[in-house]
C-alpha cells in the first residue's frame, strides 16, 4: 500500500492546543503565501487571508461593525492548524448547513430546535449570510452538495470581492450520487465549483461511509486531486473501522481531515485518539450543540466566571483541544460571537468539567445515528444492510 503518510512526523507533534500563547506561536492564516499549482496534488502550504475586502455590507452588518472590529481582525490572522502534508487548515470556519435552505431528509436528531409540529422556518437567504460572514471575517467555509445551498453561497463570495486564494473552501460529496458512481462525482464536483464560482476546492470530502461505496468514491476523488480540481481530500462521519477499511483497499493518499462531531456533550475519546495518531486532523461540526445545552449548569457556572457566553466557552474548548471549530449562524450578533474564542483560555480544571460532559446515553444516540445515516437517501435508505454495528463508539 502507497499511502502518503507522514503520521510518524505528526504524532511526534500532534496540533493539539492547551493556551492562547500556543495559538500565536502559530502562523496566522493570513501571512501563508500560495505557491501551489492548481494542476498537481496537495503538496506545500498555502496562504489565506487578507484584510482587504469589498464585501456589500447589510444593514444588520453595518448596525454591529463597532463591535466586530477586533473580532475581524482575529479571524482574518486566525491560527491554522497543518494537515498531513503541512498544508495550514484554518481553525476556525463558518457552517453553511440550513443556511437559507433546509435539506428535505434533514436529521430530527440534528435539527434545530422545534417542535414536532412547528416547521423550521428560513429567515435569510445563504447569500445574505454568508456575505455578513465573510464581512465578519470568516475565510474558511464548510460546504455541501446536501446542503443545497452552494450556488448561493458561490454568489456571496463573488460579490465580497474577496480574492480567492484568501479563501479555504470545503464541500463534501452525498450518497446518493456516491452511489451512481465514478460519473456522477465527478459531474457533481463540478457543478460544486461551478456553484461556488472556483476552479478549485481546497477540501472535499466523502460526507458519510456508505457501505459497498465509499472507498471507489474515495478513489475517485484521488484522481481528481491528480488533475487540481481538489487540493485535499478526507472523510465526514468516519468511525475508526471505516477508517480501516478504507486503508486496507490500497488508498494512496492520505485523508487529511475528518468531520464529526465534537463537543463536551460528545467528546468520544478514543475515536478521537485513534485519527490524531493516524495524523488526521479533526474537524468539528455541532461544535455549540444546536444551542440546546447553553443552559447546562456546568456551562453556565464557567461562562459565568471567564464573563464569557457559553457558545464562546465550547468554541474555546474545541479550539484548545486542538479541533477545527466550525460554528454557524444566521444572525450577524452570533457570527462574532461565536468567533470571540482567541483571547481567553480555560483552565486544565475547567477543561476537565468540560469533558466529563459526555454521558453513556449520548455515546448510544450517536451510535443510532450513525446506523440510520451511512445508508441516508441512498438505495438501502431504511436497512442495516452493509452497516457495521460493531463500531468503535467512544
Amino acid at each position: 500500500m502507497r499511502i502518503l503518510q507522514l503520521t510518524a512526523l505528526l504524532a511526534s507533534s500532534s496540533p493539539r492546543i492547551s493556551s492562547a500563547a500556543s495559538f500565536r506561536s502559530i502562523t496566522p492564516f493570513f501571512l501563508i503565501n500560495s505557491s501551489r499549482s492548481h494542476k498537481s496534488p496537495p503538496l506545500s502550504s498555502r496562504s489565506t487571508c487578507s484584510s482587504s475586502s469589498s464585501s456589500r455590507r447589510s444593514s444588520s452588518t453595518i448596525r454591529n461593525m463597532s463591535s466586530s472590529s477586533s473580532t475581524k481582525e482575529s479571524l482574518l490572522n486566525c491560527p491554522t492548524i497543518p494537515m498531513y502534508d503541512g498544508t495550514p487548515h484554518p481553525a476556525i470556519g463558518f457552517g453553511t448547513y440550513k443556511v437559507g435552505f433546509i435539506p428535505a431528509s434533514a436529521s430530527s436528531v440534528t435539527a434545530a430546535t422545534t417542535t414536532a409540529t412547528e416547521p423550521q422556518q428560513i429567515q435569510r437567504t445563504a447569500e445574505e449570510c454568508i456575505s455578513d460572514a465573510l464581512q465578519s471575517g470568516y475565510r474558511f467555509l464548510e460546504c455541501a452538495e446536501f446542503y443545497g445551498n452552494e450556488h448561493e453561497v458561490g454568489k456571496a463570495i463573488v460579490s465580497s470581492g474577496i480574492p480567492r486564494k484568501d479563501l479555504f473552501i470545503c464541500s463534501k460529496v452525498w450518497t446518493t450520487t456516491m452511489e451512481k458512481g465514478h460519473d456522477a462525482i465527478v459531474a457533481q464536483l463540478q457543478k460544486t465549483l461551478d456553484d461556488l464560482s472556483t476552479d478549485y476546492i481546497d477540501l472535499y470530502l466523502i460526507h458519510w461511509p456508505v457501505p459497498g461505496v465509499h472507498v471507489a468514491a474515495y478513489k475517485t476523488l484521488e484522481g481528481l486531486v491528480k488533475e487540481g480540481k481538489i487540493r485535499n481530500i478526507g472523510l465526514s462521519n468516519y468511525a475508526v473501522e471505516d477508517y480501516k477499511e478504507l486503508v486496507e483497499n490500497g488508498i494512496e493518499i492520505q485523508p487529511a481531515v475528518n468531520q464529526i462531531e465534537i463537543n463536551p456533550f460528545l467528546y468520544r475519546k478514543n475515536t478521537i485518539e485513534f485519527f490524531q495518531k493516524e495524523g488526521v486532523v479533526l474537524q468539528s461540526y455541532r461544535s455549540l450543540r444546536d444551542g440546546k445545552k447553553f443552559g447546562d449548569p456546568t456551562l453556565v457556572k464557567i461562562a459565568s466566571a471567564k464573563n464569557k457566553s457559553p457558545a464562546q466557552i465550547l468554541g474555546r474548548w474545541c479550539v484548545q483541544k486542538g479541533f477545527i471549530y466550525v460554528p454557524k449562524s444566521v444572525k450577524v450578533e452570533r457570527m462574532v460571537e461565536n468567533a470571540n474564542v482567541f483571547d481567553f483560555e480555560l483552565t486544565a480544571e475547567e477543561m476537565d468539567e468540560l469533558d466529563g460532559l459526555t454521558t453513556p446515553e449520548a455515546i448510544e444516540t450517536f451510535f443510532e445515528l450513525y446506523k440510520k445515516c451511512v445508508n441516508r437517501d441512498t438505495s438501502k435508505d431504511g436497512t442495516l444492510e452493509g452497516v457495521k454495528t460493531d463500531i468503535t463508539k467512544d
